[in-house]
């Protein structure tokens, strides 16, 4: 790596904020032989330019040896960010490489097929004639012989290994900031009916111990690599036994991976076991069962670690150095923190405290009616202005828009579910209408510059579920600093949806009290440009409830109101709601139930192997 090109590398004609100095921080924390750079850069610091800086950097393919890396990955586990990348002309040498599924097949009669159901798939031996002409192949060849590649986390992880994506000299990681829970997640076994295809052929035993899960995992794999080698010796696959095979192989490495880790006694991953009771499907024995990692850090140094020479991390919200270098098993003495500086003023992005009680799941029932009120509100404060509620999940979001359609300003309420949030979400951004957007983890990858979104509440705190094994193990172990610090993370994520650059401004309104005191409980981790918002906290001076104001910046106005209050129950707001009329009508402007859309969630990954 020659840190001393970083300047001549940025891809851009002039430079912005703090951008300049980033760089300049960026060149001597590498120059001062540190193998990794923790870069904290806070929203509009052009994070993905200072990337492809530092991308640039790396050793070029004539200046080395044929047997030495060189060259650059950069990689995030976003698809909305790699999107991003694509799209951007300041970007353009960082060639994007997808996963199988994202490409269709060019053969006459496959054109609707994706690549990873293609006739070279399907069949052994097949030898494509078009080859060369396939999207999915003619960008892997692209990216694998270009000096910088570009591509999801999960499709990195899932090519280690690889003979196409061979280690590189550096190693860019976009919004890394989660890399030890999306390695947790990725590493993460479940074995139940919807993961395995012969699950009613199998005698799932009790497991009450992890010695138990890994012995049974041992047992399990003989059985699937039989199953997934019946169908390799036949000539010819259906697209249905493609998947069949494509979920058996995942299962198997999985499982392998599993077992090879935990009997290799220099392995410091620790395993957790989780078990649901049997439905009745295994003959009363056990039921499905999930294998969680803790900190797997042998899986991280096989899937990125061993992939590059030097590295950069970058985000907003690397919280605390040591013990993010701990979670993810780098060397602090050999990694560097780099500070960028925000330059939005911190006026044009105020927090307001609106907090109506706990949201915890005993005191909803009794929190969530007020804050249905105080969001509607902030709606009469904003008449004219589009807004973004964060309701944490589907149940607060379901309740939310109940009891604002009680009040009857369901006519300006937009919601989601699981399978159309990104149809909805492409509307609701799309319309000039003055909608509030009722979210459900839309905390990271959202981009809602100018008028997009001019306000947001965060109804909850996001606090990590503690019925989830893995965070119940690390409480009992004390570790609450890095639960309070996952919590703050994600709300200084949300936090910076609404305010995306200088002359941007946005309003952040605070519903749950638990958030006022997570930013007690979190202080020292928190960056000095968030704990300046934090610090500038005050109570906002709101309109008397009056739900009809709400709607006065809607085309059809009060009329709407009138019109939704008939539908549930009443126009005075205070009727007992409709549950068809009441919920239905929230959902779209048009009264329909949510549409059931194809598209991928931002969050969505890519899990295809290169092939």
């Amino acid at each position: 790596m020659d840190p001393s090109r970083i300047f001549e590398e940025f891809p851009a004609p002039s430079y912005r904020g703090a951008q300049k100095q980033a760089l300049r921080d960026i060149q001597a924390a590498f120059e001062a032989d540190n193998d990794v750079v923790l870069v904290r850069a806070p929203t509009g610091s052009g994070k993905s330019l200072l990337a492809r800086a530092i991308a640039g950097c790396a050793e070029r393919v004539d200046d080395v040896a044929p047997s030495d890396a060189s060259g650059a990955y950069y990689t995030t586990p976003q698809v909305s960010q790699l999107d991003d990348v694509a799209a951007d002309s300041l970007l353009e040498d960082l060639n994007v490489i997808r996963g199988k599924s994202n490409y269709d097949c060019i053969l006459p009669g496959e054109r609707d097929t994706p690549v990873n159901r293609a006739p070279c798939v399907r069949e052994s031996g097949y030898d494509c004639s078009v080859r060369h002409r396939c999207p999915y192949f003619s960008d892997r060849a692209i990216a694998s012989n270009r000096e910088i590649a570009a591509m999801t986390l999960a499709y990195f992880m899932q090519t280690a290994g690889s003979e196409v994506f061979r280690k590189r000299d550096v190693v860019v990681v976009d919004e890394a900031h989660g890399l030890a829970e999306w390695a947790e997640m990725y590493a993460t076994i479940e074995l139940s009916p919807q993961t395995l295809p012969n699950w009613d052929d199998l005698r799932v035993p009790e497991v009450d111990s992890i010695d138990r899960a890994v012995d049974y995992a041992d047992a399990l794999l003989g059985t699937l690599k039989r199953r997934k080698d019946e169908l390799l010796g036949r000539p010819e696959l259906s697209a249905a036994e493609v998947s069949l095979r494509d979920r058996l192989q995942e299962r198997i490495g999985e499982l392998d991976w599993f077992v090879s880790d935990y009997r290799d006694p220099e392995s410091a991953t620790e395993w957790l076991v989780d078990q649901e009771p049997d439905d009745g499907s295994n003959d009363g024995d056990g039921g499905p069962l999930t294998i969680k990692p803790m900190n797997p850090e042998k899986y991280l140094k096989h899937t990125v670690w061993d992939r590059g020479n030097r590295f950069a991390l970058l985000s907003a919200t690397i919280l605390n150095k040591d013990a993010f270098c701990r979670q993810v098993g780098l060397p602090p003495e050999r990694t560097a923190l780099v500070d960028v500086e925000h330059t939005f003023p911190v006026e044009n992005r105020p927090l307001y405290d609106v907090t109506q009680g706990k949201m915890t799941y005993e005191h909803r029932d009794e929190t969530l009616p007020k804050v249905a009120r105080v969001v509607t509100q902030v709606m009469q404060h904003h008449p004219d202005e589009k807004g973004l509620v964060h309701c944490h999940s589907y149940g607060i979001q379901e309740r939310l828009a109940e009891l604002m359609g009680d009040f009857g300003v369901g006519a300006r309420v937009r919601t989601h579910s699981r399978d159309d949030r990104d149809g909805e979400l492409d509307s609701w951004k799309a319309t000039d209408e003055p909608e509030v957007f009722l979210s459900v983890k839309m905390e990271e990858a959202l981009d809602l510059k100018g008028d997009l979104c001019r306000w947001q509440v965060l109804c909850k705190a996001p606090f990590l579920n503690t019925g989830d094994s893995r965070v119940e193990h690390r409480l009992e172990q004390g570790q609450w600093a890095w639960y309070y610090r996952s919590a703050l993370r994600t709300v200084i994520q949300a936090c910076g949806r609404v305010v995306r650059a200088p002359d941007d401004w946005g309003h952040t309104y605070l519903a749950d009290s638990s958030l006022v005191d997570l930013f007690d409980r979190a202080r020292s981790d928190t960056p000095p440009w968030f704990a300046e918002q934090v610090t500038r906290l005050s109570t906002p001076d709101l309109p008397t409830f009056d739900p009809t104001a709400a709607l006065a910046g809607m085309d059809d106005g009060a009329e709407a109101g009138r019109r939704y209050g008939r539908r549930s129950g009443g126009d005075d707001g205070e009727g007992s709601g409709d549950a068809d009329g009441g919920s239905d009508y929230s959902r779209s402007r048009s009264g329909r139930r949510s549409r059931s859309g194809s598209s991928r969630s931002p969050m969505a990954d890519v899990w295809d192997t290169d092939g």
